[in-house]
């Protein structure tokens, strides 16, 4: 009978709106307090969905409908930036490499480029036309470039977005331009935004161009969060009837980085104004902290192998997003299903790890992070397995024991 164990250890530029202030405000003025002494309260959002996720932890701090399956717009146009990024870096591509623009590409519409047949725009600057003033015309060459056809390059959007861990979302396009069966959600593009920055931090700054100068025609970049949030440095707008005005914005100060998405506000206005208004919230009350290694390190009991013993470490580095103040009330916990019995391979996933935070009898479990063994542990011979089921057995009659006591 497996026993569960818990070991405990410790321009548009510079004419913005007045409502662009007044929104910041709003939250700029609503109180820190506490709900239940242990997060702070959830800011005042009107938009249809949205989401808050810290970039290094990944945790959610705030978000209301984050899943639902809405028309991303051109917030689409983050993922063909991932997939031009992962080409760079793997060298499928070079920056200077130069593409053929297509009639496909030539027509679309929308923001553009004003790409033409007779042009061969290289990489780099169809990526920065993407990012700075989305381009349609340029994801549609970008997109034709590396996978032969939009088409084939909506099928390795969705492929990367099965590995992102982006579970409410469908391609069908490279543009975000409306079809059937394409949508995101906020939770989504907020996960996704956060890549952007892990993944590719020197391609990451291209997001904070504020103007970018194509074939002699200079174009502003959409994203006022820009110029109204000295924090912010990226990330993509979107719009269209069906989606609303959307935007994905990241800001960051010393120690933490913050990724917002809102989908369906009524203007591009109010999308700036909630977007600085979300980011400026979660910089004032959170900050991020890496524990160490030795923080995180637990020895657990091994069954039936040729050591009694075995270290857990977490699977991948930790980053933990708390309230402000709170860095005292932090704490660790292991879970796993005991016995653990040999053969065990290094790098096998054994339970998991839980960053909480407890004040008095209140407690939140703040984030779950998988456990894996530092090294092999073989089984044992015929003896040591029998050895170890009499451990097992008076184990576990202790155990019951105690239990009929009360104690």
């Amino acid at each position: 009978m497996a026993i569960r164990r818990l070991v405990y250890l410790f321009t548009p530029a510079l004419r913005v709106s007045r409502w662009l202030a007044v929104g910041a405000l709003l939250v700029l003025l609503m109180p820190p307090a506490y709900a239940d002494d242990l997060w702070p309260d959830t800011p005042r959002i009107s938009a249809k969905s949205w989401a808050l996720v810290e970039a290094h932890s990944q945790q959610v701090l705030f978000a209301k409908n984050a899943d639902q399956e809405l028309a991303p717009a051109s917030l689409t146009k983050l993922m063909t930036l991932y997939l031009g990024f992962e080409a760079i870096k793997n060298k499928k591509v070079q920056p200077n490499d130069r593409a053929a623009v297509s009639k496909k590409a030539w027509k679309i519409g929308g923001s553009t480029m004003f790409l033409e047949p007779r042009m061969t725009p290289r990489i780099d600057e169809l990526l920065h036309g993407i990012a700075t003033f989305s381009g349609n015309d340029a994801c549609i060459v970008l997109a034709e470039y590396l996978s032969g056809s939009e088409e084939a390059f909506a099928d390795h959007m969705n492929a990367k977005a099965a590995i992102l861990g982006m579970t409410h979302s469908h391609f069908m396009n490279a543009t975000g331009w409306p079809a059937e069966g394409h949508y995101s959600s906020a939770h989504d593009m907020a996960l996704l935004g956060a890549a952007l920055w892990r993944d590719f931090p020197e391609q990451y700054k291209l997001f904070a161009e504020r103007d970018y100068t194509f074939d002699g025609r200079r174009q502003p970049n959409r994203n006022r969060l820009l110029w109204i949030m000295p924090e912010a440095d990226g990330l993509k707008t979107g719009h269209t009837k069906a989606a609303g005005y959307c935007l994905v914005g990241s800001a960051k100060n010393d120690k933490t980085r913050l990724v917002s998405a809102i989908f369906g506000t009524e203007s591009d206005a109010a999308r700036a104004s909630q977007s600085k208004a979300l980011l400026g919230y979660g910089l004032r009350q959170f900050t991020s902290v890496r524990p160490a290694t030795r923080q995180l390190r637990r020895e657990i009991e091994v069954f039936h192998g040729k050591e009694n013993q075995l270290y857990l470490e977490p699977k991948h580095p930790v980053w933990v997003t708390i309230p402000k103040g709170m860095e005292k009330k932090l704490s660790f916990r292991l879970s796993y299903d005991s016995p653990v019995s040999a053969p065990i391979k290094k790098g096998q996933a054994i339970g998991a790890i839980e960053g909480i935070l407890q004040m008095g009898d209140k407690q939140k479990i703040i984030d779950r992070i998988p456990m894996v063994a530092v090294r092999d542990v073989a089984e044992a011979s015929w003896f040591g397995r029998q050895w170890d089921e009499l451990r097992l057995w008076w184990k576990q009659r202790s155990a019951e024991e105690q239990q009929g006591s009360g104690e």
